[in-house]
């Protein structure tokens, strides 16, 4: 005899679903979204977007004036002069070819050795790992316009320790003359930003599952082939990006040649590219400081991106 129980709900979670009402689709969530995004995108529009299309607007222009500048100005529109003109300019072009060779020379140094120490501190028999990863990280960490300034008394002949070290064995160097400024900066900005690359390659390390070093360990690959064969293939991306990083960030060099310019007059006003473009806005030629500006993003974007695509036709990023 089968008892039934008529109050009893049998059917299935599965079943009732059914009977819930469901959330539109393109509903709050979306909306929701945007609310959040929209104050990043009113200030990336207004403190990125805007400055650089004023930028290429004023650049098409040049400003007239006429009695000893007491009447008023008048600006024309001039199309693409000033850009003929800034690349004509002997010191703007020499200042980019200036970083172009600062950046050849010093950026693969610079990331070699933040690649040496990343490996360096993820070794088996690193002790202390903290502790260095602090110090080198402790460069970076102090302010670009002190580290500059402090540098710039260590070149200085008469207090230099270094220039006093070199005399005692019978040298005579000017880390300041004209051969060695370049030498000088590139010095200057590897020493505060290894340790920024260094950190970025060390987390790239750490996020790599330790079995594969331990299989690796029992094929026979340890040490540096280990590094060689195993680590840097896999740290790859995060060697790309620091690239990516070191390009824009030299094209964009001030801090240093501006700095240091006060107690070197090989060092001048136009010494980089946004140096020289500084100079021409100082000068009430904005205008063509514009169009200097426009040239320096447009190269660095080229720079940056040409470089990103070199690496993934050549199968680099994998």
């Amino acid at each position: 005899m089968a008892i039934t129980y008529p109050d009893h709900d049998v059917t299935s979670p599965a079943e009732r679903a059914p009977l819930l009402p469901r959330r539109p689709a393109g509903g709050r969530a979306p909306r929701s979204a945007m609310l959040f995004l929209l104050p990043f995108g009113a200030l990336f529009t207004l403190m990125v977007l805007a400055p650089i299309g004023y930028a290429v607007y004023e650049s098409f222009f040049e400003v007239h004036r006429s009695g000893l500048g007491l009447s008023p100005t008048v600006a024309e529109f001039t199309g693409v002069s000033n850009y003929v003109k800034a690349l004509q300019d002997r010191d703007f072009m020499t200042s980019i070819l200036r970083v172009l060779l600062l950046g050849v020379v010093q950026v693969p140094v610079m990331l070699g050795l933040s690649l040496l120490l990343a490996l360096l501190l993820d070794s088996r028999s690193a002790r202390f790992r903290r502790t260095f990863r602090m110090i080198f990280f402790l460069p970076f960490a102090m302010p670009g316009a002190i580290a500059a300034i402090m540098w710039s008394f260590l070149y200085i002949p008469s207090v230099s320790p270094f220039t006093a070290a070199l005399r005692t064995i019978g040298l005579n160097v000017d880390f300041l003359s004209g051969g060695l400024a370049l030498v000088s900066i590139g010095n200057m900005m590897t020493w505060g930003w290894t340790g920024y690359n260094m950190l970025i390659i060390h987390s790239a390390l750490q996020a790599i599952p330790r079995e594969l070093f331990e299989a690796a360990v029992l094929d026979g690959c340890s040490g540096w082939r280990l590094a060689w064969h195993v680590k840097i293939p896999l740290v790859r991306p995060a060697l790309i990006l620091t690239m990516v990083f070191s390009i824009i960030g030299t094209a964009q060099l001030y801090t240093e040649p501006d700095i240091l310019r006060r107690v070197a007059s090989t060092v001048t006003a136009t010494y980089t590219p946004i140096m020289a473009s500084q100079y021409s806005a100082n000068i009430n030629n904005y205008n063509f400081a514009a169009a200097q500006a426009v040239i320096l993003a447009v190269l660095t974007f080229v720079l940056s991106f040409g470089f990103l695509k070199f690496v993934q036709r050549k199968g680099f990023g994998a």
